[in-house]
């Protein structure tokens, strides 16, 4: 059957970096996409019809299906552009730190022949907001990550061939000066992140190794003890799943691990702090998961904006694999996004792995019974797995008289926004609000305290009347709010808060996968309704077009398929419970 839609054929160029990709492979497996399309990116900048058709021919795939998956993802551009790309971010913690202007000021600069900008949502660089992204197509693809940004600087950050040929120009972030003994950063600064043998003299693998003495049952009877909850968002008991896997294992049958490292929460920077300054800490995390519940198999899903985080995992797996750690019993790869939100919901990300869009599935089942290729699966974030190392030296035991009763250990916490010493920080679990924000410096911009955004986009605000809130899944449910992806962002009174509502509105509606109709419809109705409100012009009065954006969000809750939907409207709300914003 032919295959091709088009008469379009592939330039030489498009021809050899998707057949470097796929080797030899006469029936290239279908995972096999996205790293295929981001080759074809890497090497010409766009994904041209031609380019599909050969894809299409190589791997048995419909060059309509292949449009599709491309299309999905935001790093992908399907249209021809300049092979050398500025993304800059204009996303909520940008927009604090002047954001508007430096775009403003971008689209005033003269840009050379092939070098073009775009808007982009958060890059994860918040820390140093505001933030850019430099790509650059080629023989030899470049990758370029710039903050604090300024046109000046994205201008001369495209020029590569004038620049030291490193594919990112800023150190990894290292925890804050002044916080308590570090348990679970203590390497980042002080280790080089790709030695294996400074790795080791901080006591790095020593769990791993009393692991295997434990056995698998033992190692996950610890991970309960410790009642360790997922730090992803959902706050599920990390031993609960890790036994659910176990006891589905069968001699033959094929498990999997993945480390879902695909940290879009805007306001979320952590587990890029970790991979980059301590990414060996990750791949024993995984490993002791992979150990715990007879898997054979994992993957480190990386989000695409990270070039110096899958650098450093990359080089930690072959160091450890050359080591013997890693490659026999158990092996990891590192699968990288593409722009997608929505790919941090753990079976998007099962999909975007195995070369679909990256579309949530229904549940059940769940990642326990049928997960990556329908088999049982652990998915983590990388905060998670890396309290396992600590668990596995000190005793479940111990590790839970950390912290509250119903929050145990550690967390870490992205201090960004208004506030005077942005970064990651750890902390046992039950110090306030306000003792946080007094750890990182105090409030910065102008100090006048408007409001806290907890979580994310994904999160709810809350208002300087509840700094004494405890950080802990407890405390935060009694206020109506939620740790989530441990973000904590203040906002001082200069900000017009209604924009920074608008634009998480523009997030959500950008980033819906459009799967199911109350998100795909409830994401752009809730934006709509804000301008509205925003410029005095609701279609009834102010009261009702507020509580037709409850009701809208309360649809978004009750019927999405996924958190996207389910959240897409908490910050919104719990604005317009706090504050009379449009009185």
């Amino acid at each position: 059957m032919d295959l091709h839609l088009t008469a379009d054929r592939p330039t030489p160029e498009e021809r050899a970096a998707v057949d470097r990709e796929l080797d030899d492979n006469i029936q290239p497996p279908r995972h096999k996409l996205l790293p295929v399309l981001h080759a074809v990116q890497a090497r010409i900048g766009h994904i041209s019809p031609g380019a599909i058709n050969h894809v299409a021919a190589r791997m048995d795939i419909a060059p309509a299906e292949i449009f599709g998956v491309a299309s999905f993802y935001g790093l992908f551009s399907l249209a021809p552009q300049p092979r050398v790309v500025a993304h800059v971010c204009n996303d909520i913690v940008c927009l604090t730190h002047g954001a508007a202007t430096v775009c403003k000021e971008i689209e005033k600069t003269d840009w050379p022949p092939g070098v073009a900008w775009k808007l982009s949502p958060c890059l994860g660089l918040c820390e140093r907001a505001p933030a850019a992204l430099i790509t650059s197509a080629g023989g030899t693809p470049l990758e370029r990550t710039l903050a604090p940004a300024t046109a000046e600087a994205v201008r001369a950050a495209t020029e590569f061939e004038k620049n030291e040929a490193k594919p990112w120009n800023a150190a990894a972030s290292v925890p804050q000066a002044g916080q308590p003994q570090l348990r679970l950063l203590h390497r980042i600064g002080k280790a080089d992140p790709e030695s294996l043998e400074d790795y080791r003299s901080l006591g790095g693998f020593q769990a791993l190794k009393k692991a295997v003495e434990l056995g698998p049952e033992d190692v996950i009877r610890e991970v309960i003890a410790s009642r360790l909850l997922g730090r992803g968002g959902a706050a599920f008991p990390t031993g609960k799943k890790w036994e659910a896997v176990l006891k589905r294992w069968r001699p033959g049958a094929t498990h999997y691990v993945v480390c879902n490292a695909d940290e879009s929460e805007p306001g979320t920077f952590k587990d890029r702090v970790i991979m980059e300054g301590d990414p060996f800490a990750v791949i024993e995390g995984i490993t002791i998961a992979a150990f715990a519940t007879h898997s054979s198999y994992g993957y480190v899903y990386i989000r695409g904006e990270y070039p110096l985080a899958a650098a450093r995992m990359q080089r930690a797996i072959e160091l450890s694999r050359a080591e013997g750690l890693l490659g026999k019993s158990f092996d990891i790869e590192i699968r990288r996004g593409a722009g997608a939100y929505i790919c941090g919901e753990e079976t998007a990300l099962f999909n975007s792995i195995e070369g679909y869009r990256g579309e949530p599935r229904n549940k059940p089942p769940f990642p326990a019974e049928a997960g990556l290729f329908r088999r049982p699966t652990v998915v983590n974030n990388v905060e998670t797995l890396i309290n396992v190392p600590l668990i596995i030296l000190e005793g479940g035991a111990a590790y839970a008289r950390i912290g509250t009763e119903q929050s145990a250990g550690y967390r870490l916490f992205c201090l960004c926004g208004h506030i005077a010493r942005p970064g990651v920080y750890e902390i046992p679990f039950g110090v306030t609000l306000g003792e946080m924000i007094q750890l990182a410096g105090g409030v910065g911009g102008n100090g006048r305290l408007q409001a806290v955004l907890l979580g994310g986009a994904a999160g709810t605000f809350v208002s300087p009347s509840e700094l004494e809130t405890p950080l802990t899944f407890e405390g935060t449910r009694a206020v109506g709010a939620t740790l989530g992806s441990g973000v904590i962002m203040p906002i001082d009174d200069s900000v017009d808060l209604k924009q920074i509502l608008l634009r998480i509105a523009s997030f959500f509606r950008e980033e819906s996968c459009g799967q199911c109709v109350p998100c795909r419809a409830g994401v752009v109705r809730q934006e709509e309704a804000l301008e509205r409100l925003i410029h005095n012009q609701p279609l009834g009065s102010t009261a009702e077009e507020i509580r037709t954006l409850r009701e809208m969000g309360q649809a978004m809750r009750d019927a999405s398929i996924c958190g996207l939907g389910q959240t897409a409207s908490s910050a919104i709300e719990s604005a317009l419970n706090r504050w009379s914003l449009f009185s």
